[in-house]
């Protein structure tokens, strides 16, 4: 309930991480490198997908889908952080801390789906490949592909209307380097049960149903592998769906932690640094795991670069 003698705030502080210079300054320059990084590898990745008309498959469209989504999901967070480190006061307006938090969380949740459609589409390549061109096909790619985006958009949206429509009155400082669910809740001073137990819910429901179905698909290729006599075909089989699997790994390992768990156990501390791990370093090691364990990328790219030396020399 709002008091006559509380003043409604208009923007908020970030309070970032906590430091003297020279460690800020370091963390400045690391996240500066690794965003730079991520930028230029999901760039290349989805260079090398539209150029290479050879991957251009199911399976690296959907990578050319998931390097676009990192550029985005890393972008909407990391410019704010690297303020944080630069500046004492980093402000952001309550109209685009609610912004942020929904382009956020539509990426987060557009990465899960989009992981669960990657691994079905392994599933399918692995158990079922004399039917994978009917079951897996340019069509039904682009829609599985579509369908990621625009569930991943819809998923947040219900909750970030909700926090449209609560009250700041102070203090204005977020104790964080992005307008994350949790840091929004403590400074609202309406009612945030509601909102904060949707936000739970549609947080899990999107978390875990993408985990579960993933985790299915690759229980039923394990479970092919393990049928299959020769051991070299068993070792080049795996090695399709190896890079997958870490990149699931690395990111439903941070987020599961993060946010599939009661919002009054939130820790503003650990929330920080878990933080930085799916919102700076899962971009940049998604492109790295696809193109250093990625035959068929590797070898595209040096074709690109062969064939640009070529036209250079002409010249």
């Amino acid at each position: 309930m709002d008091m006559p003698n509380q003043t409604t705030v208009t923007e908020f502080i970030f309070l970032g991480f906590s430091g003297g210079p020279w460690l800020q300054l370091t963390l400045f320059v690391m996240f500066l490198i690794v965003y730079l990084l991520s930028l230029t590898g999901n760039t290349l990745i989805i260079f090398i997908v539209v150029m290479e008309s050879t991957l251009q498959t199911p399976m690296y469209i959907f990578l050319g889908n998931l390097s676009f989504l990192e550029i985005w999901y890393t972008t909407a967070t990391v410019p704010k952080l690297l303020a944080t480190c630069l500046s004492q006061i980093v402000t952001i307006s309550v109209s685009g801390c609610v912004a942020q938090y929904y382009f956020f969380f539509s990426m987060g949740a557009t990465e899960c789906i989009l992981l669960a459609v990657m691994a079905y589409d392994r599933y399918l390549a692995i158990c079922n490949p004399l039917r994978y061109s009917v079951l897996m096909n340019l069509q039904i790619c682009l829609r599985f592909s579509a369908g990621s985006w625009m569930g991943g958009f819809i998923a947040p949206l219900l909750p970030t209307i909700l926090i449209s429509y609560l009250n700041f009155c102070g203090p204005q400082k977020i104790n964080h380097f992005f307008c994350d669910s949790d840091p929004i809740f403590k400074l609202s001073c309406s009612d945030t049960f509601l909102v904060e137990a949707l936000g739970y819910t549609c947080s899990s429901v999107v978390i875990l149903s993408s985990f579960l179905l993933t985790m299915s698909s690759y229980g039923h290729i394990v479970l092919t592998i393990i049928r299959l006599s020769s051991r070299e075909a068993r070792k080049k089989t795996f090695s399709t769906c190896a890079s997958h699997l870490t990149v699931v790994t690395i990111y439903y390992g941070t987020i599961i932690f993060a946010y599939v768990r009661p919002p009054a156990k939130y820790n503003f501390t650990i929330g920080k640094v878990v933080s930085v791990f799916y919102c700076v370093v899962t971009p940049l090691v998604n492109p790295l795991i696809y193109t250093l364990r990625n035959k068929d990328v590797k070898k595209a790219f040096r074709k690109i670069l062969t064939q640009k030396n070529i036209s250079l020399g002409k010249k």
